[in-house]
């Protein structure tokens, strides 16, 4: 009689601040992962204004990252909760909880990287054992810590033809998966941050719906090259970037004096995010066949329109074509990096960090 497979959640909240995703995966011996059950939730207004100020240098920091830390375990934990009600399933059932935290600094060059987030509180909450701090380990071995999906997407997504995978949230970023060779993995720059950003400031809307407001507006060319200079874009992997790189004084800095209507620059943003990506795909992998769009940038109609018509040669599919749900890639990868933790399996690729070698990434709070 066949052993029902390990249980595990994972638990994501990226750069673009739209939200929590947590999942509910069953994971084999082999390492594949399937999603059993899913939920997700917004962010309240307070909590999202605590961690989006906390990018950036402020008064009495430690204080309020602290409470943000808290914060962040107390919606997770309900969510945690809110999933295994809706699942049928108890804390007892679960291995253990990959949670990735709130990136507020990522600084590989100085040797550091931070998600706010306790663990601690999050084990005592749920009652389920918490992995957490995936990053650590690999920036430790001289790695940037970041990207840490390759290793699950070579895992989940690999095919019999050249597949590049380009996670489009708040940061864009690629793992390219040879049919033949070594996996490749890199930021290649921004996702939906900037558009979201720019929108959130001249619309008060969190994210573009469909890419509705940006279909409205013209190209700003000059806008577009302007942005596209930037040292980053040309900067050999591994690297990595985040909010630290890429943010509005960034984007107002390139728009300088000149008056360009808010609705082109949202224009521009959207070629600058399609036009990076595709651009790193084919310096860094010219025999890719098929893109697989996942992450919330996956629901953009006219970023994904744009991109077909900027790239005809490329099958692009969105993630959901092969069977897993574009929003939920990432958490399902954190439950798939707590599984290989639990399995004391190395979990980094250092060809895609930098790191000196292979490590097992995450520290376990036991519950």
């Amino acid at each position: 009689m066949n052993q029902p497979r390990p249980l595990f959640i994972g638990i994501m909240s990226g750069t673009s601040l739209d939200g929590i995703d947590a999942v509910l995966a069953s994971i084999g011996s082999d390492g594949e992962a399937a999603i059993e059950a899913a939920q997700s939730a917004p962010f309240s207004e307070g909590l999202r204004k605590a961690l989006f100020d906390l990018q950036s240098s402020g008064p009495d920091e430690i204080h309020r990252e602290s409470l943000a830390a808290n914060a962040l375990a107390q919606a997770y934990g309900g969510l945690v909760k809110a999933l295994l009600n809706h699942a049928r399933k108890k804390a007892s059932d679960i291995t253990a909880i990959g949670a990735h935290g709130q990136t507020i600094r990522h600084q590989p060059q100085f040797g550091y990287t931070h998600q706010t987030l306790n663990p601690a509180l999050l084990a005592e909450i749920t009652g389920i054992d918490v992995v957490a701090d995936f990053r650590s380990r690999d920036l430790a071995a001289g790695g940037h810590g970041a990207p840490l999906v390759p290793a699950f997407h070579a895992q989940q997504f690999q095919s019999d033809v050249d597949v590049a995978i380009l996670n489009l949230g708040g940061i864009a970023n690629l793992t390219l998966l040879p049919k033949i060779g070594e996996v490749k993995g890199f930021d290649c720059g921004p996702g939906n941050m900037l558009m979201d950003a720019w929108i959130e400031q001249h619309q008060q809307k969190s994210f573009d719906q469909d890419g509705t407001w940006a279909t409205q507006g013209r190209l700003h060319e000059e806008l577009l090259a302007r942005m596209l200079s930037d040292p980053f874009f040309k900067k050999a992997p591994p690297k990595s970037t985040g909010r630290d790189d890429f943010h509005l004084a960034w984007l107002e800095k390139h728009i300088a004096k000149e008056v360009i209507e808010a609705v082109d620059v949202q224009m521009s943003l959207l070629h600058l995010t399609v036009l990076s990506t595709l651009e790193a795909v084919m310096l860094h992998a010219p025999q890719t066949q098929k893109l697989i769009v996942c992450g919330g940038g996956a629901k953009n109609i006219a970023l994904m329109n744009l991109m077909r018509t900027k790239a005809p040669q490329l099958e692009i599919i969105s993630s959901d074509s092969v069977g897993v749900d574009a929003q939920l890639v990432e958490a399902l990868a954190f439950a798939w990096l707590a599984w290989a933790h639990k399995e004391k399996r190395p979990a980094n690729l250092p060809a895609v960090t930098g790191a000196k070698g292979l490590r097992i990434l995450g520290a376990c709070y036991p519950a």
